[in-house]
């Protein structure tokens, strides 16, 4: 009988303590669940400081700014000063702008032909400035649409945890409280991630605007800016 009880005590000794790391397990996962809701936001709302601060950069404050940019590069190439228009664009508080790095690259490559530096400047525009807003704006989508699948894994774990103790409880009943606090991990984390999402989807949103207003932006300041260089040439052309 001795051995009986002896087996029989160590099998609860081993269940209890595969009991205390399932639930050092399942409290690893919780606040990992958390740490990563956390970097979700983190990485969502820095990203989208970085994309604005970039637009920013790469824009004219306003339709007037860049109206008297162009006029400004467009009176250089009517004068055939190309030296003046490269000088022009080559000033500190047009280094960012995408437009100007467009026209001094424009009047840099003047000997090719004009559907030939279009091509070039869409081409450049689009790896070198639209390519690293997309990156940014990725990184807010991924943060959009992993928040919820987090906080639904919270949700499916705290289920699991609540019914497990139900289950493990059929005899001698549960605490409230244990289940209570369970149910509300799985709650607390979906409301986290879609906290998160829904502030992350309008930045993404306001962003892909302002990223589509940048695009349009350069595609109107192109056209006047190629035609004036399509006549300097031809006045260069005619007077060699």
């Amino acid at each position: 009988m001795n051995w009986l009880q002896n087996g029989a005590g160590f099998v609860v000794t081993l269940a209890q303590e595969k009991k205390v790391e399932a639930s050092f397990f399942m409290k690893l996962v919780e606040q990992s669940i958390w740490i990563g809701i956390g970097a979700c936001a983190l990485l969502g709302l820095f990203c989208g400081y970085l994309l604005f601060r970039r637009i920013k950069q790469k824009s004219f404050p306003g339709t007037e700014a860049e109206q008297a940019f162009l006029n400004d590069v467009g009176e250089c190439l009517d004068r055939n000063d190309f030296d003046g228009a490269l000088a022009l664009c080559d000033t500190p508080e047009l280094w960012n702008r995408a437009l100007p790095q467009l026209a001094t690259l424009a009047v840099q490559q003047r000997d090719r032909s004009i559907v030939k530096i279009r091509q070039l400047l869409m081409e450049r525009f689009e790896r070198d400035i639209m390519t690293g807003l997309d990156r940014l704006n990725s990184w807010v989508a991924t943060a959009i649409k992993t928040a919820p699948q987090l906080g639904l894994l919270g949700t499916v774990l705290g289920m699991i945890n609540a019914f497990a103790k139900i289950a493990g409880a059929s005899n001698s009943g549960v605490e409230p409280k244990e289940l209570a606090a369970d149910i509300s991990f799985a709650l607390w984390t979906t409301a986290a991630g879609m906290a998160i999402s829904i502030p992350l989807i309008v930045i993404n949103s306001a962003a892909q605007n302002k990223i589509n207003s940048l695009q349009e932006s350069v595609d109107e300041g192109l056209g006047p800016l190629l035609e004036d260089l399509a006549a300097a040439r031809q006045r260069d052309g005619a007077s060699t």
